[in-house]
């Protein structure tokens, strides 16, 4: 993969004529899918795929284009070039982009992550006996992800990975379900098996009957999947400095009002573990950690060059949608172990899901319940709960109504496979909060 990278673009380049520039960007993989149902394989496969992006700039105007890498030489090179000729036509006849960023050369990167994966050959022998006994549905994507970036000023980078990830639910006889992600890069056999396990104990609470909820305010436990999803809204009109300057932005009231979270709450942008590579489409290099919310006061915002050019600010080099590549959340003090106790009396939500604001400039959520969500008495959890709707703010759930922060994180990946395996992930905890609205 990396050799049809280097040959594409330094042949594309010496294509280009005098005030011409181009920005190659390079995305491939090398996977293996495997789609269970019934606990049984039902759909395997083998791909090898590979996408060339481009970015055409000439006399201050910029066009995209791209196309799916055969393989061949020849055939790339004729398609990249009628690629290029389109986009140099197409050029002469839009206007003058004014926060247009020209690409430069800061220098070369070269990233591959070896790890001790998951085999193809071992892959169902290792995945179905610790599912046997229930009715387990999922999909398997194991192997490798490249990403190359290349511009025609000199500078080139390129980032490789191995790494699975196994996306299922443990289903039972009147449909109720559990679900579960299992990733990583070096193949842990045990700590899959103990993984699934916990969804074992999850599936026999879901077989008692469900309750009907009230709506209200309740106490309530989020695993880290839920965490993680409402982590994932910060990258929709959040965190964004052109959302917050164009006024539609969650985050309006941390940056004009100075209204603050809870100091238990923390959030780093961080590549250091190598979920996908610093570098983003325009070749610009991150810093390997970003503090976005420090002890709950907001301390940056995510910004892309053409949004600090729009704006006359410093570019810390995000992607073009100025979006969360991989944040990692800060531990608290509240083990795993004491969750259900500590919680008393309350929700405990293993999942959610339909996430979508209800209140942008207010912080407002709304979303359902979803997988293995259970009403806690006592201490202890008593049945599944019906699944409701929520509609509440993260200024109250990660601000004034945060109780404690789990004790260690879980990693989140990206399991989105449409068009290609996805890079990236969201490491956080689980948090307590003391009041929770459930709406409908």
């Amino acid at each position: 993969m990396e050799q049809i990278f280097n040959n594409l673009s330094e042949s594309l380049f010496s294509d280009l004529k005098k005030g011409e520039e181009v920005i190659l960007s390079f995305s491939g993989e090398n996977s293996q899918f495997i789609r269970f149902n019934n606990g049984s394989v039902r759909q395997t496969g083998l791909v090898d795929d590979a996408e060339i992006e481009l970015k055409f700039i000439s006399n201050g105007r910029i066009c995209g284009g791209g196309f799916t890498v055969s393989g061949n030489l020849d055939v790339d090179l004729k398609r990249g070039r009628q690629e290029i000729l389109r986009m140099r036509q197409e050029s002469s006849q839009i206007p003058i982009d004014p926060f247009l960023v020209l690409p430069t050369n800061s220098g070369s990167s070269h990233e591959v992550k070896k790890s001790d994966g998951l085999k193809f050959e071992n892959s169902v022998d290792a995945i179905l006996p610790a599912m046997a006994g229930v009715d387990f549905v999922g999909i398997l994507a194991n192997g490798k992800m490249f990403r190359g970036n290349a511009n025609s000023v000199g500078q080139k980078h390129w980032f490789e990975t191995d790494s699975y990830s196994l996306d299922y639910s443990l289903v039972t006889p009147d449909h109720q379900m559990v679900k579960g992600s299992f990733s990583g890069t070096d193949w842990d056999q045990k700590g899959y098996e103990e993984y699934v396990e916990r969804s074992k104990r999850k599936l026999v609470l879901m077989e008692r009957k469900p309750i009907q909820m009230k709506t209200g305010d309740y106490r309530t436990w989020f695993e880290s999947a839920a965490v993680s999803d409402f982590l994932g809204m910060f990258s929709w009109n959040g965190i964004s400095e052109a959302s917050l300057r164009q006024g539609c932005s969650g985050f309006g009231k941390m940056r004009h009002n100075d209204t603050r979270l809870s100091p238990k709450f923390s959030i780093v942008e961080d590549f250091s573990p190598g979920f996908c590579p610093k570098f983003n489409s325009d070749g610009e290099v991150a810093p390997n950690s970003l503090a976005l919310i420090e002890n709950g006061m907001l301390k940056n915002t995510l910004v892309s060059s053409r949004s600090a050019k729009e704006y006359g600010l410093s570019s810390n080099y995000a992607e073009s949608g100025e979006y969360l590549r991989s944040p990692k959340m800060s531990t608290g003090t509240l083990s795993h172990d004491d969750v259900v106790k500590t919680l008393d009396k309350g929700l405990f939500l293993s999942n959610i899901h339909y996430l979508n604001w209800s209140d942008n400039p207010g912080g407002r959520i709304t979303g359902l319940t979803r997988y293995a969500c259970f009403w806690v008495e006592g201490g202890e959890i008593v049945a599944p709960i019906e699944t409701m709707r929520f509609d509440d703010s993260f200024y109250r759930f990660f601000g004034d109504q945060l109780v404690d922060v789990e004790d260690s994180q879980t990693v989140n990946p990206e399991v989105g496979t449409y068009g290609g395996r996805s890079l990236g992930a969201t490491t956080c905890p689980g948090i307590l909060v003391d009041s929770f609205s459930l709406t409908l």
